[in-house]
């Protein structure tokens, strides 16, 4: 399967929807509150030229992949992403944001609190522990989620963070809400794997993807740069299999894997939109393998560490 949206058009009926699923499908219109409420808050975000280090801990990390991407890539000056743990104290910075859903995560907490870099907290959650820590904090608390696994705080918080470098973002709404329109196709939900690529800012998209699949399906998924996947991770490709790219896909590249025999899937939406066809695709792939995805196997809404 060579496909440019791998979906079909069957619909569920709303009565039928899981925690995680209506929370996903809201997504178009928590993108439009938080282009409403940008204008409030575009004060304590980074300013061009800073020196910029964004922080956060699983989905979190991922989104603060793609956002200080796209502010190098805008010309906004240096951006680094890093996992709360693994901050160089060798680095020097004129701002840290810090993304937490719940605002009590453990190490981002820690993080703010030994630091005296301003600091700005993006969460759904005010108030909190880390907040306490914070210089300042911008709650999206309309994309609050009683679900485990993250879906519309995460995307939510990246608009924000997308339109503040000046990105139109009503093109990704519509995107969003086409894709959610349909339903995957039957060759993604049974795929025995699936792996996930992207180039630039899309790479924390592409990890922000597999991560969801292992969360929601227990699935075997992997996430690699596009240009990477040629230096080795293509021997996994097969029949059965799917290698799902975000955004551009190197020359060439679909060609190889189209060889394999495994299938290929891409798009022109929005990548971020294209995310969203990934959320629905994890549901009703955790339905096909007699799974919740409202009760992740090991997991939490928030990771508290103990002292």
């Amino acid at each position: 399967m060579t496909t440019s949206s791998a979906t079909t058009t069957a619909a569920v009926p709303t009565s039928a929807l899981t925690a995680t699923e209506s929370e996903l499908r809201s997504q178009p219109e928590t993108w439009r509150r938080a282009l409403e409420v940008l204008p409030e808050v575009s004060g304590r975000l980074p300013r061009p030229g800073e020196r910029v280090l964004v922080v956060g801990c699983g989905t979190s990390w991922f989104m603060a992949m793609a956002y200080a991407a796209l502010r190098e890539a805008a010309g906004h000056g240096v951006t680094d992403a890093v996992t709360a743990t693994e901050v160089s104290p060798a680095r020097e910075y004129d701002r840290i944001v810090a993304l937490s859903r719940s605002g009590t995560t453990t190490e981002i907490t820690a993080l703010l609190r030994a630091t005296s870099t301003p600091s700005v907290l993006i969460t759904a959650v005010g108030e909190g522990p880390a907040a306490a820590e914070a210089s300042s904090e911008i709650v999206l608390d309309f994309a609050d989620e009683t679900s485990v696994v993250q879906t519309r705080f995460a995307t939510t918080a990246l608009v924000l963070l997308r339109a503040s470098l000046g990105e139109d973002l009503s093109a990704a709404i519509a995107d969003a809400e086409q894709v959610l329109s349909s339903e995957p196709a039957d060759e993604l939900v049974t795929a025995e794997q699936v792996t996930f690529l992207g180039t630039g800012w899309t790479k924390g998209l592409a990890d922000e993807a597999a991560l969801k699949m292992r969360e929601a399906t227990q699935s075997w998924t992997e996430a690699y740069y596009a240009m990477e996947y040629r230096h080795g991770p293509i021997a996994i490709a097969e029949p059965g299999r799917v290698v799902h790219v975000f955004g551009g896909a190197p020359d060439g590249l679909q060609d190889q894997v189209a060889a394999t025999g495994a299938d290929w899937v891409a798009s022109e939406a929005d990548p971020l939109a294209q995310l969203v066809a990934v959320h629905l695709w994890a549901v009703r792939r955790a339905a096909h393998r007699g799974m919740d995805p409202d009760s992740p196997r090991h997991l939490t809404r928030a990771v508290h560490l103990e002292p």
